[in-house]
């Protein structure tokens, strides 16, 4: 990753609550990601280019943030592409997006106040200007102000809606999901389970595998292993119900074959395609997927969280706080430390190294009595 540093100026840092007096947002100065280019296929460490910025100036109704922590998510992929998707690319030069947790340093705006932990989409930077009327509080007595990028965020309202509103699971059938020990599968399988299917994750590797089975599934399939195919066959003898898709590629292939009747398939994401530059190897197999639908009556149906924020997005979070509050839900989270380090965490996300939902700590969390512990 290229660096780039404009002053030798360093970035304003919090470390313990607020610096008392006023600050002047004019001072600050950012350390921010940027997308110097678009990959060709897999990204490398040279798409990015680490900068350091003046923040701009603050303006009524707005509020300066200091991150505190970023999410590294797989949809950030397809943002460095300029083609056609359901969002807006990034462009060469700008902060490289993603869902942030950060305590306001300054405000000009009555919805929030300096000290107050809120949810943000400021991009992978240490300091932000933004338009307050985006922010959501975050009340860090009612759980680790981390889960609001996990557990109590995005990824887990994304399983949550694509599971009860497309895969719709009932009492006995059978539910398959794949990456199912990330932060979506993960929860996909535990809200499956609560509502009494049986249910098959499918992960990479054995660590992956042992905590599924931890975590209830009734059965954990490693698609690394050499016998897959046939593990998968032996996990689903009467077929699979629903199959919530992440993966794509040889997963999709394998599931595929073992699908029911009425099927139902949402697809969140397809993380085995987004480095692919042209169509896939071997023969064509559109027309079997289009049979499959037809003769299956399957329902195979792509699907946004944003589609669903206004008209479900409190219900989310009413349920799941519940299921946390009485032990039927358990989530893995994975650090890293600095925003130095995000563009290497994120490739190695899109390789499957992360294990539980993906974090870098750009900053000290002052509400956390406990430290964050090391990457496994």
């Amino acid at each position: 990753m290229q660096k780039i540093i404009q002053s030798t100026t360093r970035p304003y840092l919090l470390h313990a609550g607020l610096a008392t007096g006023t600050y002047c947002s004019t001072m600050a100065r950012t350390t921010a990601v940027v997308l110097a280019s678009r990959p060709d296929g897999a990204p490398v460490l040279a798409n990015f280019r680490l900068e350091e910025r003046p923040v701009p100036h603050l303006h009524e109704g707005q509020a300066l943030l200091r991150t505190i922590y970023l999410s590294l998510d797989p949809y950030m992929r397809g943002r460095m592409d300029a083609g056609r998707s359901y969002a807006k690319p990034v462009e060469i030069g700008e902060v490289m997006e993603g869902g942030t947790v950060c305590q306001v340093v300054e405000s000009a705006s009555p919805l929030v106040k300096a000290g107050d932990f809120v949810l943000a989409h400021s991009g992978w930077q240490t300091h932000a200007v933004v338009d307050a009327r985006q922010l959501r509080r975050i009340d860090p007595n009612r759980a680790p102000i981390s889960t609001a990028l996990g557990i109590l965020g995005m990824p887990a309202f994304a399983a949550y809606v694509g599971l009860t509103e497309i895969g719709r699971p009932r009492a006995g059938e059978t539910v398959v999901v794949a990456a199912a020990a990330g932060p979506v599968g993960s929860v996909v399988g535990q809200i499956a389970r609560l509502r009494g299917a049986r249910t098959v994750g499918i992960a990479g590797g054995p660590k992956k595998t042992a905590w599924l089975t931890e975590l209830g599934f009734d059965a954990a399939i490693d698609h690394r292993s050499t016998t897959f195919a046939d593990d998968l066959g032996a996990a689903v003898p009467h077929g699979v119900d629903v199959y919530f898709e992440n993966v794509g590629g040889a997963v999709w292939q394998a599931v595929f074959e073992h699908l029911n009747d009425f099927a139902r398939v949402p697809v969140c994401g397809l993380i085995a395609q987004y480095n692919q530059t042209g169509p896939s190897a071997g023969p064509d197999r559109l027309p079997l997927l289009m049979k499959a639908i037809n003769t299956k009556r399957l329902l195979v149906q792509g699907f946004t969280q944003r589609d669903f924020v206004a008209s479900h997005y409190d219900r989310f979070q009413t349920d799941v706080s519940t299921w946390l509050a009485d032990g039927l839900l358990k989530y893995r989270e994975d650090f890293v430390d600095g925003i130095d380090n995000a563009a290497g965490a994120f490739l190695g996300l899109l390789q499957g190294q992360n294990f539980g939902k993906l974090i870098v700590r750009v900053a000290d969390d002052p509400t956390r009595t406990v430290p964050v512990p090391p990457r496994a």
